[in-house]
């Protein structure tokens, strides 16, 4: 097995983990000052969201220099100890690439916009009002319903955008371009970084002259481009990942369907991981869970390169706690799940405390897609400020007083102190890291399936009912087990169980 198909990776977003300078911005040393924490926590790997130069706009994502740290974050002398002390701990770490898109603020925007004779001209996409005068195409930007082109006036042409208006849209077509980026990997993989989770990977490749997109309540073009070139454009970056021992690629492919989200693997040319943003949106049901796991395991008979993710919880979406209306043990029956199922857990920092998202004042509200509330601030002791500085850029959740880190350490039956023991026995048994899944049932409003090694055999139950359930297991069976289980060996009402079985 590849280290990337048995390590848990956790998501920082940094400017919430945790600030050291007094700005109110988390740096990335409040990122090594916390490296002791994760180790103990029991992760493998530490996905950073974007570090690079940016106006922050879209906070990161809007990159206008994909070689350098933005001085919010520190310096790149900071990134470069960060890296060395995550390897010296014996975990991986991955940086957030943006390759669809740069800041409107990037060098290679400023001279394309200059004119239409500019040498950087064709390294964005550029095109002309349509005979009738109208936009190039009915594309709808992300976050909004407005087009997802702008017109710039000293040119007289519109330029693609399908986010903000300040984040143009690379042209991929053009080779010089993908050699560009290519260039932009190498400086970080020369580095150290282990890999890359590559931002909307899908939107790389675009057909600009077909139909329009089909009227769907003016929905954005994200989710529904999905052209044959794009996988030529990903085996080019295979071969430059290839360049280099040990590293991974992980493609944020937001399409709608997973089936469509596998074809990114390709024949384990392509993609390393995929992102399948299934499980962000799946009703908490028995049978709605039963099938999303079926489905992820059928998949790896047609698609040779296929490994599963499993995400429960990231920048971009309500946390799962929140999902869940704040249930703890729906929470905790949820973490088991993202820990035991076949395949790469993604843990957002955070979720090992059960944050829920955060309150945001209408004053306060500073992201264009509305994600604040699921990046609120990590809140770290019981001090002032939580562990901070000063306050943060952005408020801590309402319960903060017994949700912080200090806290819930003190407190052997916490969320956290839950998912350390999970992690650790993640680490025990070779059946939850590499085992084959079988036997996956729902019996009334329990879901249960086991996983087994030549050597060891394992079992998860969840019950997602209201009522008292029995576990699929004979008492005999068990060996040992963690979780909510009763001495009569039923689950309660949204109780779940680890088993090691005989």
């Amino acid at each position: 097995m590849e280290w990337w198909q048995t390590a848990v990776f956790y998501q920082i977003y940094p400017r919430s983990f945790l600030d050291t300078d007094g700005d109110g911005v988390g740096d990335i040393n409040g990122i090594r000052s916390k490296l002791d924490y994760l180790v103990e926590l029991g992760v493998d790997a530490l996905w950073i969201s974007p570090i690079f130069p940016s106006p922050m706009r879209d906070f990161g994502y809007d990159v206008a220099d994909y070689c350098g740290v933005d001085p919010t974050f520190g310096t790149l002398d900071d990134l470069d100890a960060l890296v060395s002390e995550v390897h010296a701990r014996g975990m991986k770490i991955i940086l957030d690439w943006v390759p669809n898109h740069t800041s409107s603020d990037h060098p290679w925007f400023t001279e394309a916009s200059a004119s239409r004779g500019s040498t950087k001209r064709d390294w964005y996409v550029w095109r002309s009002p349509t005979e009738s005068g109208s936009l190039p195409n009915n594309w709808i930007r992300a976050w909004s319903d407005q087009p997802a082109w702008t017109w710039d006036e000293t040119t007289e042409q519109y330029y693609l955008h399908c986010f903000l208006p300040s984040q143009p849209d690379l042209n991929w077509a053009n080779i010089e371009v993908r050699a560009a980026m290519h260039d932009t990997l190498r400086f970080w993989l020369d580095r150290g970084i282990d890999g890359f989770r590559m931002d909307v990977i899908h939107l790389v490749g675009k057909e600009l002259e077909v139909d329009d997109d089909p009227e769907m309540a003016a929905l954005s073009h994200v989710p529904l481009n999905d052209v044959a070139i794009t996988h030529e454009y990903l085996r080019e970056i295979r071969t430059v990942m290839n360049e280099y021992d040990d590293r991974v690629s992980v493609g944020e492919v937001y399409l709608f369907d997973p089936k469509a989200v596998a074809t990114y693997y390709g024949k384990d040319d392509e993609l390393h991981l995929s992102f399948n943003f299934a499980s962000l949106v799946t009703p908490w049901r028995a049978e709605a869970w039963r099938d999303l796991v079926a489905e992820s395991e059928e998949m790896q008979l047609t698609v040779t390169a296929w490994w599963p993710t499993w995400v429960l919880s990231n920048h971009d979406n309500a946390r799962v706690a929140s999902r869940l209306g704040g249930d703890p043990a729906r929470v905790r029956a949820a973490m088991i799940l993202l820990l035991s199922l076949r395949g790469t857990p993604f843990l957002y920092a955070g979720e090992e405390l059960g944050l829920l998202d955060a309150e945001i004042p209408t004053e306060r509200i500073v992201d264009p897609g509305g994600r604040d509330g699921c990046r609120a601030p990590i809140p770290w002791s019981n001090r002032p400020s939580w562990g901070w500085p000063t306050d943060p850029w952005l408020p801590f959740v309402d319960d903060v007083a017994t949700v912080n880190a200090e806290a819930q350490m003190a407190d052997p039956d916490s969320m956290l102190n839950f998912t350390k023991e999970l992690l650790q026995m993640r680490r025990r048994h070779a059946a939850w890291r590499i085992g084959q899944l079988t036997k996956l049932q729902v019996v009334g409003h329990v879901l249960s399936f086991e996983r087994a090694t030549q050597d060891d055999r394992v079992g998860v139950a969840v019950n997602f009912g209201k009522s008292q359930a029995r576990l699929p297991w004979q008492q005999t069976q068990i060996r040992e087990s963690f979780g909510s289980i009763s001495p009569e060996g039923e689950l309660p009402p949204g109780g779940a169980a680890w088993v090691e079985l005989t």
